[in-house]
């Protein structure tokens, strides 16, 4: 329950995931199934295509973008967005995420980088500039999305579940710097071992790690104090986590590479499991007891 301004007691409004969000659902499952596609021509005839094109690169991106979309689906219901706006993003995200597919996928099977271009035709080079613009419209249209979850609107209907979300917010953003960094980088190589799109992949998966741990908290007969306790931790960890491994790619090394940073960012991604791991031992001790009763 929530007061308005009159002081009076509203209702909060239950919303599930994926409410309302066909189309956007919709939309990442093509990307997973224009993965498995390129995954069988990768299988059959090696993914290598003359003289720039890798259909490899399009099974990660198309897989990758689809599970994005598919998990921005599940969450935006809780966004509490006006009907207008919440149009609005529904449409450019699918939009922009379908140009995306086309992009990347058609142009890895034509032998063309679809992003850095070379020797190509102005056709090549079309694609290529409007999937920069594609990428710098998603990436404007998601911090607009996710000012949507740092309103009160959105935090007083569920706050557990929102501050998980709010972390997983912090997490894309550091995913889209690493995005620029590979733009502006021309590749995602730095120094002498530094893969950037580890950081850039690691951002994303953060939509999934904690707001599962926040779902699951509000699940569990915690009081309000642990509940917000564990989904901060999980957070701020996984957070530091991002943070190492962007400063450890930053100084050119693996992230394999053994050093007090990524010996932090291994102990950081523990420490965000540890939440985690109680819950799902609390579940399943919890099932264990209802067996034996019954």
């Amino acid at each position: 329950m929530s007061k308005n301004k009159m002081g009076s007691m509203n209702p909060v409004v239950p919303v599930k995931f994926f409410e309302g969000e066909k189309w956007m659902v919709l939309t990442g499952l093509l990307g997973l199934l224009l993965a498995g596609i390129c995954a069988v021509w990768v299988i059959l005839n090696g993914g290598p295509v003359a003289p720039n094109g890798d259909v490899l690169k399009a099974v990660s991106f198309d897989a990758a973008l689809g599970i994005f979309l598919l998990t921005t689906a599940a969450i935006t219901p809780f966004a509490a967005m006006g009907t207008k706006s919440i149009k609005i993003f529904r449409r450019s995200s699918i939009l922009i995420t379908l140009f995306c597919y086309f992009a990347e996928t058609a142009q890895n099977f034509r032998g063309v980088n679809p992003r850095f271009v070379e020797n190509g035709t102005p056709f090549d080079n079309i694609v290529s500039a409007l999937f920069s613009l594609a990428a710098f419209l998603l990436v404007l249209n998601y911090l607009i999305f996710a000012v949507h979850f740092f309103r009160r609107k959105a935090y007083v209907q569920h706050a557990v579940l929102i501050v998980g979300i709010r972390y997983s917010m912090i997490a894309v953003m550091f995913s889209f710097a690493a995005g620029i960094w590979i733009s502006i980088n021309q590749g995602r190589f730095t120094g002498l071992h530094g893969n950037i799109i580890w950081l850039h992949g690691l951002g994303f998966h953060a939509l999934q790690a904690v707001p599962f741990a926040a779902w699951l908290a509000e699940r569990k007969s915690l009081n309000t104090l642990n509940r917000h306790t564990f989904v901060h931790l999980t957070g701020i960890a996984y957070v530091l986590g991002l943070v190492a491994i962007g400063w450890q790619t930053y100084l050119g090394y693996s992230i394999f590479h053994l050093s007090v940073v990524s010996l932090l960012a291994i102990c950081s991604f523990l420490i965000a499991l540890v939440p985690v791991v109680i819950m799902l031992r609390q579940s399943k001790s919890a099932a264990k007891v209802r067996i034996y009763n019954h």
